[in-house]
């Protein structure tokens, strides 16, 4: 009798519970679209929670469909507050891609053209000033991966739907079904701002331009009540429409602004923050917006306070954030008409059956987006046994041909403008072939063929021509100068290189490779016109190999990675002009580092070496110190404190330290010191570890400008007591 007695009490307290559950008024929450003053629903939500209600289903659109989105998936108000506040709005606007994803060729070409057109049929085109949205797409992936493998958004913790509309039809699509991070993309897709979302079909905008605020579809759900957040703007003047964000809000709101007013007499609760000294990008001052949605909730708190039961209020729960751990057990990838399977792969830069992470993931991701090669990349991971499953959707770019400009002055090859003409799939899939051109005073070439072939070996052929007149060591000359009483020369230098070369990564970071070099040196001097003003015209065939890896987040102003490059070259035959010849190596090494000191201030350290072995080497490939700003080819390295070319050794050993102020945005203060011994067979004794024999300070002020950094040093050297003001405009060529 006891038990029947307890088992009778169960059961009547877990009816009387189901059926207040039943009786308990289901309430849906509206979110409607407004760029950054969006943020006001965190501020909603926040007092939501703190009332003690429970929301039952939401429905968002734009920047609601995100904030809702994210709430649906199990995240509290304040996690996601955390979120947008870890959030670099800037770099999500700009589609920021690492410096680390791009290969080396992808970071020469940001690093070396301040101008990028399309270039079809000899017409040069216009940029498409869209941005893919990869950086969003991203992080809604990684903030959306506890539930990757939720298709039906009813399935989530709370029932969810956004809006799109299809830009061919202009209507509205509702999104509630799916990839959830690719369904908050598209309803969020900003005209002008991103490009448009492909899903199932359709081509997507964002879904304010149709409907802003989806109320009946909430009602569909099963909603009882609805609480609505309105953060659509009013109709502007003329004279608050100065920009084109301003202008397409405004003809967004021209023909949302009626059905507005009908929504707000069907919402039960309406809840309008006060965002009209807001605009959709004022993502800079998300903490005054989310404060205005606080406020605006407080105003009715009363309202919502009654759909309250205050003898059990609702506290959601914070969301356990789980591993990042992911087990790629296959990936798949649309057919490519010019690129391959391996090529993508190798792009990923893990295989199918590997365990990676998130971050590796979206690494892998933004390796793909760093090409260029495709206009459009969505991805989603599906269940595959006992892991995921890498499903890539990729839109190749249909732009094969670029024309590529920018500009640089320095000292020693002086002013230039380049012109760059390149092409995708040349000859075959994978391939890209760039022809530089340098205008201005010493004419320039540089041609370079490539063919990727992801992790298995890839191959490319490279020209190059560089020439400049300058005044140099007079240790560049095998002539004896003793008689004369001279330290330095003016020569005529010019050198054609062309190598044939072979690369591959080498667990997945470095960058290997090798091949064989033919190069044609020139050099001559007036000031030696009474004895022999060729110094050399000889050719000279080596062969060489590399190892190279490069994590700096900003080549010109790195705040942290690090960065090594070694390399060996065997000079094998020559012409001969001078008769001094016979079969020598080099090899050398660069390794740097960056860290960041504390807030815009950075700390760079960077160790290189070199020597020759074998025979004695011919002194035009020796190392040849002095100098800041100019592109570095054959062994010519900078030194602060000497002017341009003005030390020579066949081996040397440098060390430098900079300390890198940003004082403001791209506006750098730096100071540095280098030190270096340099000599012939240097380090055949032990007297490279000696008292460095040469110094130079310099202190600089640099500003990072579209067309590359604009520097100018000042440099001096206690042993010479000189001094050197050296400029440099652009990026380095």
């Amino acid at each position: 009798m006891k038990k029947i007695a307890l088992l009778f009490i169960f059961f009547s307290m877990s009816f009387t519970l189901f059926s207040q559950e039943q009786k308990r008024p289901k309430v849906g929450l509206v979110l409607s679209g407004g760029g950054a003053k969006g943020f006001a629903h965190i501020g909603v939500l926040k007092v939501l929670e703190e009332s003690g209600i429970k929301i039952d289903y939401i429905g968002g659109t734009s920047m609601g469909a995100v904030v809702g989105g994210l709430y649906a998936s199990g995240y509290n108000a304040s996690q996601i507050d955390s979120i947008f506040q870890a959030t670099n709005f800037d770099e999500l606007l700009n589609d920021f891609i690492p410096r680390t994803s791009k290969n080396f060729y992808e970071k020469r070409n940001d690093e070396l053209y301040a101008l990028v057109l399309p270039f079809n049929k000899f017409k040069i085109g216009i940029p498409e000033a869209l941005s893919k949205g990869m950086y969003n797409y991203n992080l809604m992936s990684r903030l959306t991966k506890h539930v990757r493998h939720v298709r039906d958004f009813s399935q989530l913790p709370i029932p969810f739907l956004c809006i799109g509309t299809d830009i061919e039809t202009g209507r509205e699509v509702l999104l509630n079904k799916g990839n959830l991070a690719q369904a908050m993309m598209a309803s969020s897709a900003f005209p002008s701002l991103f490009s448009p979302v492909e899903i199932d079909g359709k081509l997507l905008v964002d879904g304010g331009v149709s409907n802003n605020y989806p109320i009946e579809h909430v009602r569909e759900l099963g909603a009882d009540i609805i609480i609505g957040v309105d953060v659509q703007d009013d109709l502007a003047d003329r004279t608050q429409l100065k920009n084109a964000t301003r202008i397409l809000v405004q003809i967004t709101n021209l023909h949302s602004i009626e059905r507005m007013k009908q929504n707000i007499k069907e919402t039960d609760i309406y809840v309008k923050p006060d965002i009209k000294g807001f605009g959709v990008i004022s993502f800079d001052k998300g903490k005054d917006i989310i404060r205005t949605g606080e406020d605006a909730t407080f105003s009715v708190y009363e309202k919502i306070k009654m759909l309250v039961d205050e003898s059990n209020p609702y506290k959601k729960p914070k969301l356990k954030i789980e591993s990042d751990s992911l087990q790629i057990n296959d990936i798949n990838c649309n057919e490519l008409d010019n690129y391959t399977k391996a090529y993508v792969i190798g792009k990923l830069r893990f295989k199918p059956g590997v365990k990676t992470d998130y971050k590796g993931l979206l690494m892998g991701i933004n390796n793909i987006n760093a090409t260029q090669n495709f206009s459009t990349i969505s991805y989603s991971l599906d269940p595959n046994k006992n892991g995921d499953e890498l499903n890539l959707s990729l839109k190749e770019n249909a732009t094969k041909s670029y024309l590529k400009f920018g500009l640089h002055y320095d000292g020693l090859f002086k002013s230039a403008v380049l012109i760059n003409l390149s092409r995708k799939k040349t000859l075959f899939k994978n391939d890209i072939a760039s022809l530089d051109l340098v205008l201005g005073d010493n004419f320039r070439y540089n041609f370079d063929y490539y063919i990727e072939n992801g992790f298995n070996l890839s191959l490319g052929f490279k020209s190059q021509f560089n020439q400049f007149n300058r005044n140099v060591t007079s240790d560049i000359s095998s002539i004896d100068l003793s008689p004369l009483g001279i330290s330095s020369i003016n020569i005529d230098f010019s050198d054609v290189t062309n190598q044939l070369y072979f690369q591959s990564l080498f667990v997945q970071k470095f960058l290997i490779g090798g091949g064989i070099e033919y190069k044609f040196l020139k050099i001559n001097s007036e000031t030696l016109s009474n004895i022999n003003p060729l110094i050399d015209k000889s050719t000279y065939t080596s062969l060489f190999g590399y190892m190279k890896y490069d994590s700096f987040d900003n080549k010109y102003f790195p705040t942290k990675g690090w960065y090594f490059s070694g390399d060996i070259q065997s000079y094998l035959f020559s012409s001969n002009h001078t008769g001094d010849f016979h079969p020598f190596s080099i090899a050398k090494g660069d390794f740097g580092i960056a860290a960041t000191l504390f807030k815009n201030a950075t700390f760079k350290f960077q160790t290189e070496a070199g020597f020759s072995f074998g025979p004695e080497s011919i002194a035009f490939f020796d190392f040849i110190l002095g100098g800041y700003g100019y592109n570095m080819i054959n062994n010519f390295r900078h030194f602060y404190g000497y002017d341009f070319l003005s030390i020579a050794g066949n081996s040397y050993i440098k060390s430098t330290g900079t300390i890198d102020y940003e004082f403001y945005k791209n506006n750098h203060f730096n100071f540095s010191l280098n030190v270096a011994n340099i000599g012939d067979r240097l380090f055949e004794t032990v007297n490279w570890i000696s008292i460095p024999k040469y110094t130079g300070y310099a202190v600089g002020y640099g500003l990072e400008t579209i067309i590359g950094p604009i520097e100018i040093k000042h440099s001096w050297s206690p042993e010479t007591k000189k001094g050197y003001t050296w400029f440099s405009i652009g990026f380095v060529f």
